[in-house]
């Protein structure tokens, strides 16, 4: 699992590089065109360098070794990376609303011209690609920061097609749908950066999906020797899941005897559901 975490590293530097080069493009010519959604487009880009680079820093953090004071490793730092991920982008995402909307009210809207159109659709279709790679090396790799980032790159696509037709449709003679554009952008940031707050302050907080506990249950209680899972519970650290199982087993049965079923538990566990860390308690039945 530790050699899967330079490859989701990868994926961020990815996009960081992606980023660099659209947001420097989109608001050069959003700044020359006078389109207020292709600038508020390139302001997200800029906000999404940032974030990614807290992605990078956290799963650098998260390679670290366990140590005294972290007895189950650094894996929580992608958390926290996501979790400053999405503070950035709801910045970003109000100053966003907050211009276009104030832009509008004094009737400051300029007609870009095509070209804006067009650098808005090739961005549409850059982030594409990039979403496409970061989502399937998320799924391999397990990184949770990554699949954020994978879902920002997913928003950032989305945005920019909406920026195309926004513009494309002010060229047309739609001169308020421009701004209206720029809005939607900035609710677009906004939303994913909630998105992505709570699925970070859930992980944090130990929350876990009940119905993939019900799911290792089942697996745990097919197994041989295995009387009754009295009692299960998970939390995730990062890329890595940790359960903690309560089993009953024969209370006639012999500690080497039962330690085999432990192992056989842990074993089990990690070859079907990738679970990092198990820990079995063991009581008679």
């Amino acid at each position: 699992m530790e050699r899967t975490k330079p490859a989701a590293e990868f994926g961020a530097w990815l996009s960081i590089g992606a980023y660099i080069f659209l947001s420097v493009m989109k608001l050069a010519v959003g700044y020359a065109s006078g389109s207020q959604a292709l600038l508020a487009d390139g302001l997200n880009n800029s906000s999404d360098i940032v974030a990614s680079l807290a992605v990078v820093i956290g799963l650098r953090i998260a390679r670290k070794p366990a140590d005294a004071e972290h007895r189950y490793g650094h894996s929580r730092a992608e958390t926290v990376a996501s979790l400053v991920a999405s503070f950035i982008m709801a910045v970003v995402g109000i100053e966003v609303l907050f211009q276009s909307v104030t832009r509008f009210l004094k009737g400051e809207v300029p007609v870009p011209n095509a070209a804006a159109a067009w650098t808005a659709l090739f961005a549409a279709a850059v982030m594409y690609a990039v979403y496409r790679y970061n989502l399937r090396l998320s799924r391999v790799t397990g990184s949770l920061a990554l699949k954020a980032a994978a879902a920002d790159n997913r928003s950032d696509m989305l945005v920019s097609l909406g920026t195309f037709i926004g513009i494309l449709g002010t060229v047309w003679g739609l001169y308020w749908l421009d701004s209206l554009a720029a809005v939607i952008v900035g609710l677009v940031i906004c939303k994913t950066a909630v998105d992505i707050f709570k699925e970070a302050t859930h992980l944090l907080t130990d929350g876990f999906d009940d119905k993939e506990l019900e799911t290792y249950k089942a697996t745990v209680t097919s197994m041989e020797g295995v009387e009754h899972v009295k009692d299960i519970k998970g939390r995730i650290h990062g890329s890595h899941v940790f359960v903690d199982l309560t089993i009953e087993v024969d209370q006639r049965m012999s500690v080497y005897d039962s330690h085999a079923i432990t192992e056989n538990i842990e074993h089990k566990l990690r070859e079907k559901h990738r679970i990092r860390h198990v820990h079995v308690h063991i009581e008679p039945h």
